[in-house]
């Protein structure tokens, strides 16, 4: 098992400690926020071996000085081989919600420097782009001709759901699917073969969750969500997930 998308950076180094001592997945996907966030994942990455490192810049704050941003993208030139993805990146969906005055030309454009280096690089591509956003940036995805495309968290209107089950875009699912009608509806939607597991950690979450840090293992909880609402097996599930990981992120390569 393996949790597709995380903030690792994002605990405080006790918190860290104990996650990966109690670590139950085979492994994480590691995304990063900005330029200091992408230093401390690679320093994770290097530090455990199950930790894989993507390089990226979160749409959810302001926009960065052009200097952090060009280190980013000197950091993905120099380390692309030895990363497993671009990410996270994406749109402003809360930002802009909260600030209707927000110019989000801007964001557009260090995306879409984003996806042309995910195609020069033949990266995956991890996406925070929901609801009217998903639309704006599958259109992207299909003028660079961008495959390997990663929504988590997804949320969105039919049309872009079947959009993105055409152009074959994975999906991950968190511990929200317990209750929330609106995620265990897209599970019943998305075939399986598109489907991944993730926490986005340390981000809390509510019901049978609530007051607990988020971990990794809570992608086990995912898991049986999904096998519920698909009514297949756990093991079959759980094998499904973990075989897309693998193969999506081709974990293979970073076997350390």
């Amino acid at each position: 098992m393996i949790d597709a998308h995380i903030h690792l950076d994002w605990y405080q180094p006790d918190e860290q400690e104990q996650l990966i001592q109690t670590l139950q997945a085979d492994g994480m996907i590691a995304v990063s926020s900005d330029f200091e966030s992408c230093q401390k994942v690679w320093w994770l990455a290097q530090k455990y071996p199950f930790v894989y490192p993507a390089f990226g810049w979160h749409p959810e704050q302001a926009l960065p000085p052009d200097q952090e941003i060009n280190r980013i993208f000197q950091e993905i030139e120099q380390k692309f081989e030895k990363i497993v993805a671009i990410g996270e990146v994406g749109l402003p969906y809360y930002t802009k919600r909260n600030d209707d005055s927000l110019d989000i030309a801007p964001y557009h454009a260090i995306l879409e420097r984003f996806v042309q280096a995910a195609k020069k690089y033949n990266l995956p591509i991890v996406l925070h782009a929901v609801y009217e956003d998903a639309s704006v940036v599958c259109d992207m995805l299909e003028k660079y001709q961008l495959e390997q495309a990663h929504f988590h968290w997804f949320k969105g209107d039919k049309a872009t759901i079947n959009r993105m089950i055409d152009n074959r875009y994975m999906i991950s699912i968190t511990p929200d699917c317990w209750y929330e009608e609106e995620i265990q509806s897209l599970i019943k939607q998305y075939p399986l073969e598109l489907i991944m597991a993730e926490t986005d950690g340390p981000w809390p979450f509510k019901e049978l969750f609530q007051n607990q840090m988020t971990h990794p293992n809570m992608i086990i909880d995912v898991i049986k969500k999904i096998a519920e609402v698909k009514q297949l097996p756990f093991d079959k599930v759980r094998q499904q997930l973990t075989n897309n990981t693998y193969q999506f992120y081709h974990l293979e390569r970073f076997n350390k």
